[in-house]
């Protein structure tokens, strides 16, 4: 299975996001980096993929007003059993 790793203290934008699904899919280069495309993309794939989510609060943060419809489109998918999503909650360093 591959992964793709999404790390929501380094992804800081949209573009962010979309680059670091380009990079470790290599969609065709075609691809819209929207939310469309990425659907497009997740559905074509003939092996499954797994994509792990850390720092989940501050992604949310980064991708503001799309971070519902980035979320909604992973549970989505997930329940159509073409990813498997894993969302990994770490604390924050305790304060000295």
């Amino acid at each position: 299975m591959q992964y793709v790793f999404l790390d929501g203290d380094r992804i800081l934008s949209n573009a962010d996001l979309h680059d670091t699904f380009a990079a470790e899919l290599t969609p065709e280069e075609s691809y819209g980096r929207n939310l469309d495309a990425l659907h497009d993309v997740l559905t074509d794939r003939t092996e499954p993929l797994g994509i792990v989510i850390v720092n989940e609060a501050p992604l949310r943060e980064h991708l503001g007003r799309r971070a519902n419809g980035f979320f909604r489109l992973l549970r989505d998918l997930q329940a159509d059993g073409i990813v498997r999503v894993a969302v990994i909650a770490l604390d924050a360093p305790a304060a000295s």
